[in-house]
């Protein structure tokens, strides 16, 4: 066999030189076969010059050197020039979403559509079930908690498919990539373009946190239609959140977003089948999930159409979103459970009452102010019905709502008890007569039973000791808003619904009532943190005493039929006409109103509170899935006594407006009337004086100005008195039988 020799070079010699070198003596001839010397290398070798053909191809070779690197350069200068002109990354900080109104928990009560017809509503990983995440990243992105937005992996194996199959197989976009796409959406599928979303996932992940990317994948991914994130989809293909999801449906939920369009279960149900199916078998094959619950998730009826998105509460999700309209959240205090509840009833009740009839129910926690529920209609949707008109907060007349407040006055002026004696029987105040709704007449009643039989003529009685301008100071200085007819003054009639108020107000006095004594602002809207903005004021209603005595006795107020007596304080009232019906209630924790009737006002023949709105009222109490908290105990200086073993001036009520036993007038203020405003003017030298003119009563009249005698009346009936200043005055007379009238007037 020949012997092979190797051809090196040997700086200085001959080609025929080179051929003949030895191995070990070629190339660097100073190092032998194992690297030592043999022989020393001749200086006239080292010295000798490059043949040309050398200097030639090294010249060459350190030309394309350097064009290699200057492009190399190039490239990466005018890479790194085309990332810098990306700018920032997209977080999708400029995206219009979804406006969203949430119950106390996070639950959604109603969302809107973005200004281009979108649902894109924001989602959070806490938001959906954990079992999507597992499908998720095994099947989408395996090493998403790993990689850096890229995965070389992924993609290595995709171009590999590609080359062996000649088409795509599997893809190499991570889901940030996804994100990045979804932030940045092109139409073209190119090169430039993977490699774009390749760059912004770098970024992304640069910036924001694994959680943060999946957060902007769920509320992003395309769903079929109008549907963006998983919250939007989960709504309109289960009609439920994505917080606890079936296997069969996580697995949908999955598939979708790959190809939106052409598996949408609205139009292509086995389409969107079989891509559920391989999410699963993908699961069955790498042994993540049991093949039993494989069996049971393929089985599950994919959806074949769109459900409606939530429409809870929608009065007052329209008015918060037109309170604020730049944010995009609203987080309010209302259970959306105890909504979805009275909805239903309002709903079931109205439908039973009439085509053109409405249902309005509010229900607060009486010790903070905050609204658990509320219903503004009967149905949002129906026209016949004004569903759109938000009916706790019409001015209608509350009919006898307001008595109690009446008497509750009157216990805390101190000459009324519950126990104490009234007179129901005929009485005039002028052209005013006041009658039962019956038309009937008690007799001697307590004061405890004229309020839960709401009997009229005691408590207009009671009303006119008060001073009705009095009343409606004290309901304004608690909150509440009286609306009277324009250039009308407070007047008796006030007192059994001649005035309006709003259902929202009546429950507030009402709590008001329950929190014995005190009211606070109704509040719908929780803060940043999830939490009730504590009230700016509690504002006085009554003193406690005042306030407990009333909430006892409308404690034994009679039930409607089939009703359970004494568990919750209540009362109902009926407007002048049959147009309004009324019953407001409270336990130990929570006051409920009802209202019912037309919106538009017509009357409802036959329609009263106690038989209308009071079993609606029971009935909301019981569907709150509470029991029923008892109220506070009396607070100290309550007196309990019956009514013979009250103090004499409290065991019986005479109202200075009954007519007297003999045939005399009831004894009345002619001039000035209650609530006047008067601008007196003196001659020089003089004092100004207050004119003064009594009709009826018997015997001599004693005029008293704010509580103090200042004259008395025997043949004549007018007199002048003399204010101790401008301001405030009232005004009383009193005759020889006890009879009583009073005014209240403004000097000035």
């Amino acid at each position: 066999m020949s012997q092979v020799r190797s051809v090196t070079y040997v700086p200085g010699c001959s080609r025929a030189e080179r051929s003949e070198a030895r191995p070990g003596e070629g190339g660097f001839p100073e190092l032998g076969a194992r690297g030592t010397p043999p022989h020393p290398v001749p200086s006239s070798a080292r010295n000798h010059p490059l043949p040309r053909g050398e200097r030639v191809f090294r010249a060459r070779s350190t030309f394309v050197a350097i064009i290699a690197a200057v492009l190399v350069a190039s490239a990466l200068g005018a890479g790194a020039l085309w990332v810098n002109s990306l700018g920032p990354p997209p977080l999708g900080k400029d995206l219009a979403w979804s406006t969203v109104v949430l119950d106390r928990d996070g639950r959604i009560l109603r969302p809107y559509a973005t200004p281009e017809g979108r649902w894109r509503l924001r989602a959070a990983r806490q938001d959906v079930d954990p079992r999507f995440f597992e499908l998720l990243l095994a099947y989408e992105d395996r090493r998403f908690r790993d990689h850096a937005g890229v995965d070389p992996r992924a993609f290595g194996r995709a171009a590999l498919q590609l080359a062996t199959n000649g088409r795509v197989v599997s893809g190499g976009s991570t889901l940030t990539m996804q994100v990045a796409r979804l932030l940045e959406p092109r139409t073209e599928r190119s090169l430039a373009a993977k490699l774009r979303q390749a760059v912004r996932a770098v970024q992304i992940e640069r910036v924001l946190s694994k959680d943060e990317i999946l957060g902007l994948y769920l509320s992003l991914a395309p769903y079929g239609g109008n549907l963006e994130g998983i919250r939007a989809a989960s709504l309109a293909w289960f009609g439920k959140e994505p917080r606890r999801l079936t296997l069969g449906e996580a697995a949908l939920l999955v598939a979708l977003p790959q190809s939106p369009e052409a598996r949408r279960p609205d139009r292509s149900p086995e389409t969107a089948r079989r891509a559920r199916d391989r999410v699963l078998d993908r699961m069955a094959a790498a042994g993540v999930i049991e093949p039993g619950e494989i069996d049971r998730a393929k089985a599950e009826p994919v959806p074949t159409g769109r459900r409606p998105m939530p429409m809870l509460a929608p009065h007052t999700a329209d008015r918060l979103a037109a309170e604020a309209p730049q944010k995009s959240l609203h987080r309010t205090t209302l259970e959306a459970p105890l909504q979805v509840a009275f909805e239903a009833l309002a709903k079931d009740r109205a439908a039973a009452l009439g085509p053109d009839l409405s249902v309005a129910v509010l229900a607060v926690e009486h010790a903070t102010g905050e609204v658990l529920a509320r219903v503004g209609s009967a149905d949002w949707a129906d026209a016949r019905r004004a569903g759109q008109v938000d009916m706790t907060l019409a001015v209608r007349s509350p009919g006898s709502t307001l008595k109690p407040l009446i008497f509750g006055l009157g216990f805390e002026d101190g000459f009324l008890h519950p126990e104490t004696l009234l007179d129901d029987r005929p009485v005039r105040y002028g052209a005013y007569a006041p009658e039962n709704f019956d038309l009937t007449f008690q007799g001697t009643v307590t004061a405890r039973k004229a309020l839960q039989l709401s009997l009229n003529v005691p408590a207009v009685q009671v009303l006119d000791k008060i001073g009705p301008n009095r009343f409606a100071a004290r309901i304004a200085q608690a909150g509440a808003r009286l609306v009277l007819p324009p250039g009308e003054a407070p007047g008796l009639a006030m007192g059994l619904g001649g005035t309006g108020i709003t259902l929202a107000d009546l429950v507030r006095l009402y709590g008001g009532l329950a929190r014995l004594g005190t009211t606070v602002p109704l509040a719908e809207r929780l803060d940043e943190a999830g939490l009730v903005p504590p009230p700016e004021q509690t504002l006085r209603l009554l003193d406690p005493v005042a306030a407990w005595s009333v909430g006892n006795v409308l404690l034994g107020a009679p039930p409607p039929e089939n009703a359970v007596g004494g568990r919750i304080a209540f009362k109902t009232g009926t407007s002048y006409g049959y147009r309004d019906a009324w019953a407001v209630g409270f336990d130990g924790r929570r006051t409920i109103g009802v209202w019912v009737g037309r919106p538009d006002g017509a009357p409802v023949p036959g329609m009263i509170g106690r038989g209308t709105a009071a079993p609606i009222l029971f009935d909301a109490f019981a569907r709150l899935g509470k029991p029923i908290a008892p109220l506070p105990p009396a607070p100290r200086g309550t007196l309990f006594a019956s009514t013979g073993k009250l103090p004499l001036p409290l065991q019986r009520f005479r109202p200075g407006a009954l007519p007297s036993a003999g045939s005399e007038p009831p004894l009345k203020i002619v001039f000035p009337p209650n609530g006047a405003r008067l601008e007196l003017a003196a001659e020089a030298g003089e004092t100004a004086a207050l004119a003064v003119k009594v009709a009826g009563g018997s015997g001599p009249v004693t005029v008293l100005m704010d509580g103090l005698p200042r004259a008395t009346l025997r043949d004549r009936r007018t007199v002048t008195v003399t204010p101790d200043g401008p301001g405030f005055v009232r005004l009383t007379v009193t005759d020889s039988s006890g009879a009583t009238d009073s005014v209240l007037v403004r000097v000035q």
